[in-house]
């Protein structure tokens, strides 16, 4: 199952990001490989429509569900046509790594 974790940065010890649409990077993680792989979220400084824009690369990305702390109501739509998980987990002292853990240990 492959998992989208909003982050600050690029790597496994940076902080999760609380924002679905303007997070700096995607953590694409699969609980199958036990993999990660980090994608810089191009449409963080967007106008508008950045949770759309966001929405549409995490199908595109093969994401199943997705970690963050608050998805806006365009993209919760967008997510829900998508067939797309969202969890909502509103903890900013947490790191990638922590959520990992969080996955592997459900």
């Amino acid at each position: 199952m492959k998992t989208i974790i909003t982050s600050s940065g690029d790597n496994v010890n940076a902080k999760f990001d609380l924002r679905f649409g303007r997070a700096g990077w995607f953590c694409v993680y699969d609980k199958e490989t036990h993999t990660t792989n980090f994608i810089e979220n191009s449409f963080k400084n967007s106008n508008g429509g950045a949770g759309t824009k966001s929405s549409e690369m995490a199908a595109e990305l093969g994401a199943e569900q997705i970690i963050s702390g608050h998805f806006g109501p365009k993209a919760k739509d967008m997510l829900d046509k998508f067939n797309i998980r969202m969890i909502e987990l509103d903890d900013e002292e947490l790191n990638v790594k922590d959520v990992i853990l969080k996955i592997e240990n459900n």
